[in-house]
């Protein structure tokens, strides 16, 4: 019978209690992403993924469909695969194919999808010894020295998450990765390109609303878990395109001068005050691969689409 090793990693329930009330009572108000995936959220994503107007997921999965191969001759073998936000595995799959890893350690927030991504692929991958470890790859992470992972290492990053980090908190991001996949590790990173204001937005505001279900289920989530008092019907969802600072934004709107109450704060919100719920950084080519060599990564290539909507960088550490 497949099996794989599972870790538990991840704090327990009062840190995110910590992180809303941190986040709701600074100024201005915002709350990491990384709460959007509870077991509505991750299904509510996976139906995003699968809209018309939204690009990134279908152009992603056609760029891994078509070079796959060429990513796993670059990442060479006898490595162990690392990848953050594993999802529903469906990128894990083509890449796991073309590379036939001798370990792959998924790592994710969401444990209901985590542990069925990696039933499914101990099922298809039974060769692939297979690590699943539930954390927040926000935090500093070091491997469980129970996991036994493999000193050669490869980083896989996919759906253009690292977009939800700051261009800044992105560099320290991958820089802090640089010591877990050592000297002469490797990385392949998933990046949405910058592109026209209309697509991007839309892509952010789908006809049927299941964008803005996905943004509201925060505060359902809130009100279930953390016993918070949100009225739904006084929120909406708002997503624009920040051409400044090059990023989609995505917002919660409160309709009325109210206040909520969670954890045993009041909090206050003044009619039209938002709360930012995710950032989505867009990069050109250049930018992206000179925020690499700032993390201390060296370059190598970058497949893209016809488009060039989206790109799949490979970058390689020094050693």
């Amino acid at each position: 019978m497949p099996h794989y090793a599972y870790f538990d990693l991840l704090p327990p329930q009062a840190a995110m209690r910590d992180d809303v009330i941190a986040g709701l009572t600074d100024t201005p108000k915002k709350i990491p992403p990384k709460y959007f995936y509870d077991a509505r959220g991750c299904a509510l994503f996976d139906a995003i993924c699968a809209l018309p107007e939204y690009y990134p997921t279908r152009t992603e999965l056609a760029i891994m469909r078509e070079h796959a191969p060429a990513m796993a001759a670059a990442i060479g073998g006898e490595r162990a695969l690392i990848e953050i936000g594993c999802g529903n595995s469906e990128k894990s799959r083509l890449l796991l194919d073309a590379l036939r890893p001798p370990e792959f350690v998924a790592v994710d927030i969401a444990t209901e999808q985590l542990q069925t991504s990696c039933d499914a692929l101990t099922q298809a991958f039974p060769q692939v010894k297979t690590i699943a470890l539930r954390a927040d790859f926000e935090r500093p992470l070091a491997l469980p020295v129970a996991a036994a992972v493999a000193p050669r290492r490869a980083l896989y990053f996919p759906g253009s998450t690292i977009g939800n980090f700051t261009s800044a908190a992105a560099r320290e991001f991958l820089a802090r990765w640089a010591s877990v996949l050592g000297s002469g590790g490797c990385a392949l990173i998933g990046v949405d390109l910058k592109k026209d204001r209309a697509r991007l937005e839309a892509a952010y505001n789908d006809a049927q609303g299941v964008t803005a279900a996905f943004n509201m289920n925060l505060l359902e989530r809130f009100n279930r878990e953390l016993g918070a008092n949100f009225e739904l019907a006084q929120f909406r969802h708002r997503a624009f395109y920040d051409t400044t600072a090059g990023r989609i934004e995505m917002h919660l709107e409160s309709l009325r001068q109210q206040t909520v109450v969670i954890g045993g704060h009041d909090i206050a919100f003044a009619a039209q005050e938002t709360i930012r719920t995710e950032i989505s950084c867009k990069y050109s080519i250049d930018e992206f691969q000179q925020l690499g060599r700032a993390a201390g990564y060296i370059p190598q290539h970058c497949w893209t689409d016809a488009e060039q909507l989206f790109g799949v960088f490979f970058f390689a550490l020094p050693g």
